[in-house]
């Protein structure tokens, strides 16, 4: 998808391209690498302003490699990526309409009948297209620094139930399928490879896609290394999974070293054989030169008492670094293997670096996340030998076996009526069969660095800080708010008036409130990494973990959408941190990549797979969209793809089967699809296909406009809440006149996607609809009679609609409807949404961020909405507000 061709996605041509392109001035997230960085972003451009084929260049001479990745209906551009390689980062970089400057050594990519060859100019590897080994070779100048790089699984098919119980390990490597060249330079090139875990017997599972990315002049490669859990969780256990290299020893065991980064800088540096500490002393010169990893003096030149006893000192051969916990990590070290392991330290948080190698090249490796990720561990092996054996650990072996089984066992809910009212007490929507995680996915994040020798300390340092933390360039507030993009619904943070910096207050308490919580309550894990947790008890004062429905979040009502406009309008680094690790969670670990679910999520829960609930409102596109178009990230471009099509689920599984009071048989041509949280995130999947021109754009474009034009058709607009859809010609069919209302319909990106759709699309038809339900939902049930034929019921979340009431202030010039959004904003009816205007910043339990005293607010629901409301109020009539 990143390749595609410089052309547009719909008829005709781009409009007139205006008088000049905007510049962009581009800064570091985190502040300017301190040492050779490269970066690959996204930057947005206004409606028209950007012709198709235009060139990008950086205005220092910076080369940069610029393609495009969404249009405007008009055909103009709306987002580009950008890709540099910078030896010495400058502090910004301004981004304008010009020809790039050439890197003076490329990427340069060979692909062959058998393998594909990529050349950085500093390195080289050569890329399998089958067998097991993803990476055979990878060279630096003449010398071979790694080989036989490949996956290593191991499985086990039970879990040992009592102390007595023995089971048998199989080990599984990885089988290419398909290896697919993305980008070919000059600055960045990728390379896709797709397999399976194939184990001795040819049995496979685990389908796996791994991404290679190579730079100009960079002496490292990134991986991504993704996998699709292909099991039901009662049998087939993930024992161990990781990426193991071989590494050539060529240097005397003395002039070996191995390192591994802890917390911070701190780190474990030994050589292989240690001279230093002897009872003889080689000779201060030596002793120097070992601990500063140069090459030791001829031997001959040593203290002969040292020299002649070489062979009696130990050679330490084999090291492991575990993270079992996000508190803890223990390094030992053996001599080989069948003797005994020796402790050599103990910390907190590694950094997840080591290296292995000698004065004549080694192989720095790297694991982002490396303890938030926990189990994770980092081993060497044979580094006395001539061949090391490298393995970075994604989930360690000395963890145990992965334990994806269901929670419990069903409680006696087998029938639909038994299960609601499971629903009732636990708030778990249990079903039998349905608590399983086939199909859910992970995708690490590694680097690995091919040297000249060993690194000094201070250069490994920075090595360690962008394994944990990766230089991201990124645009400015201004520039993102101008574009217009993602609806227009964010603006800068504006202190101005009191009642905004009361409202910017509350914004910043519970962003930090919750990042917070993260560190904590622990919500660290390799499944659980990413997510936040829904609900809290008040009794326990501790998170619902173990209650149904009020556990995991699993995006519900759209902490996403929450962190990433508060990203948007703040440019702050910690808060794209927490957002970027919610994206990779709930994209990945929340929604079905396999089997018949496929493109659904699952509802919150004990575990992230364990509702039976199965929905669009997970699997949004909207919640993605952010991340890739900022990043330029292949994976969660798959993602985006993944559910493009997602409308053929609502033919396996109707998502309101429990409920439903009359006869329904899913058909292709009357599938019962509802308008709030289905077909928004249906519309968000078809729109970033169109807007992407990906394979299924055309498909996606007759979708997208029959849907909303079917729509608006229908009497009642998105107040009918459901219509019957009809997959072969993407409309909904003519209905009559109903009103179905629920309050959770706009809370999952309709909003944010109507938005988005009125802005790029002209469909007055449309937009009158839409605006019908922001003026209405809020209004007095006489308003919504005396216009619908009937009231809406008893609905919540008034706080959270008020930004609908303000789109529609915005939309038809009317002041009415923005002083009524202010008025239910800072004082709704609902007493837990009200709790959100008060000063939280005092309440605090055992001097942590806590205000538990007044627990019912303390929810992922109100706290998302109350947010989103804020920063959406803010931005479309935070000039009407009321007096302080």
């Amino acid at each position: 998808m990143a390749a595609i061709p410089l052309v547009s996605m719909l008829e005709g041509q781009a409009g007139a391209a205006a008088a000049a392109v905007p510049e962009v001035k581009l800064t570091w997230l985190e502040g300017r690498p301190g040492t050779s960085a490269v970066s690959t972003w996204g930057t947005p451009w206004p409606k028209g302003a950007v012709p198709e084929d235009q060139s990008f260049a950086l205005a220092d001479g910076t080369p940069v490699q610029s393609w495009p990745l969404a249009y405007w209906p008009d055909g103009s551009l709306k987002w580009t990526a950008h890709a540099i390689a910078a030896d010495t980062p400058a502090e910004s970089y301004t981004l304008t309409a010009g020809t790039p400057a050439a890197p003076a050594r490329p990427v340069t990519v060979k692909d062959e009948k058998n393998y594909v060859d990529v050349d950085t100019g500093v390195i080289r590897a050569r890329i399998r297209k089958d067998g097991k080994e993803l990476i055979s070779q990878i060279w630096r100048g003449d010398v071979e620094i790694a080989r036989k790089g490949h996956l290593v699984n191991l499985k086990q098919d039970k879990i040992d139930e009592d102390e007595e119980s023995t089971t048998v390990l199989d080990r599984y490597e990885s089988d290419i399928g398909k290896v697919t060249v993305e980008q070919s330079g000059p600055v960045r090139a990728v390379v896709r490879i797709e397999g399976r875990h194939t184990g001795k017997k040819g049995r496979s599972w685990l389908p796996f896609t791994v991404r290679l990315y190579f730079y100009a002049g960079a002496e490292s490669i990134r991986m991504t290394h993704t996998f699709v859990y292909d099991r039901d969780g009662r049998h087939d256990f993930i024992a161990g999974l990781g990426v193991r290299f071989r590494v050539p020893m060529r240097d005397a065991t003395y002039d070996r070293h191995v390192r591994f980064v802890g917390e911070g800088h701190g780190m474990l540096a030994e050589a292989v054989k240690g001279i230093t500490g002897l009872r003889r002393d080689p000779g201060a010169a030596v002793r120097a030169a070992q601990i500063a990893s140069a090459k030791l003096p001829d031997p001959a030149t040593w203290d002969q008492r040292v020299t002649t006893r070489l062979q009696y000192i130990p050679e330490w051969g084999d090291y492991s670094l575990s993270q079992l916990s996000s508190e803890g990590f223990t390094l030992r070290k053996r001599t080989k293997k069948g003797h005994g392991w020796i402790p050599v330290d103990q910390g907190r948080r590694a950094s997840g670096l080591g290296y292995v190698g000698g004065v004549g090249g080694g192989l720095a490796f790297g694991l982002r996340d490396f303890w938030q990720r926990h189990p994770t561990q980092l081993d060497v092996r044979g580094a006395h030998t001539e061949e090391a054996e490298v393995t970075v650990w994604l989930w360690s072996p000395e963890a145990g076996p992965m334990d994806l089984r269901f929670y419990h066992d069903g409680m006696g809910q087998d029938t639909y009526p038994e299960q609601l009212q499971g629903l009732e007490i636990t708030y778990e929507d249990y079903e039998p069969g349905f608590g399983t995680p086939y199909g859910i996915a992970r995708t690490s994040e590694l680097m690995f660095w091919a040297l000249a020798g060993t690194p000094s300390a201070e250069r490994l340092g920075a090595m360690a800080d962008q394994v944990r933390t990766p230089p991201q360039l990124i645009n400015p507030v201004g520039h993102l708010v101008a574009a217009k993009v993602f609806g227009g619904l964010f603006a800068p943070v504006d202190r101005s008036h009191p009642v905004k910096k009361q409202i910017e207050d509350h914004l910043d308490f519970q962003f930090a409130f919750y990042q917070a919580q993260v560190e904590e309550r622990h919500w660290y894990g390799f499944w659980d990494y990413g997510d936040i947790m829904h609900s809290y008890d008040e009794d326990r004062k501790v998170w619902r973990y173990d209650v149904g429905g009020y556990a995991w979040d699993n995006s519900e009502l759209s902490p996403d959408l929450w962190l990433w406009y508060q990203y948007l309008r703040t440019g702050r680094a910690d808060v794209y941190r927490l957002a970027e690790a919610m994206t990779r969670h709930t994209g990945e670990v929340d929604v079905y990549h396999i089997g018949p679910w496929k493109g659904l999520g699952t509802r919150h829960g004990v575990q992230h797979w364990a509702d039976s609930a199965k929905q669009q409102r997970i699997s949004t596109a909207i919640y993605r969209r952010f991340h890739y178009y900022l990043t330029a990230d292949e994976r969660t471009g798959d993602l985006l793809h993944e559910v493009a099509d997602s409308e053929k689920t609502f033919l396996v599984l109707d998502p309101i089967r429990k409920i439903r009071t009359e006869p329904y048989t899913p058909d292709p041509k009357a599938l019962a699809i509802g308008l709030g949280t289905s077909w928004s995130g249906l519309a968000a999947g078809w729109f970033t296909e169109w807007e992407r021109n990906g394979p299924l754009a055309e498909q996606c474009k007759r979708n997208l406009l029959g849907t909303m034009e079917s729509i608006a058709a229908l009497p009642n607009g998105f107040i009918q809440g459901e219509a019957l859809y009809n997959m072969e010609t993407g409309r909904y069919a003519p209905d009559t006149a109903k009103v179905s209302v629920s309050h959770l319909s706009a809370m999952f990106g309709l909003v944010e996607i109507c938005a988005e759709l009125i802005d790029a699309i002209d469909m007055p038809a449309f937009e009158q609809k839409w605006l019908q339900y922001c003026r209405l939902y809020n209004a007095t049930r006489a308003e919504q009679t005396a216009e619908v034929g009937k009231h809406f019921g008893n609905l919540i979340l008034k706080q959270g609609h008020t930004r609908l009431d303000a789109y529609a202030a915005v939309r038809l010039k009317d002041d009415k409807y923005a002083a009524r959004a202010w008025q239910i904003f800072l004082k709704p009816p609902e007493a837990w949404e009200y709790a959100h205007t008060r000063d939280w910043s005092a309440q605090k339990v055992d001097s942590t961020l806590n205000p538990s005293s007044h627990a019912p607010w303390i929810s992922t629901n109100s706290t998302a909405l109350f947010g989103l409301a804020a920063i959406q109020n803010l931005a479309l009539i935070g000039d009407k507000l009321p007096a302080a």
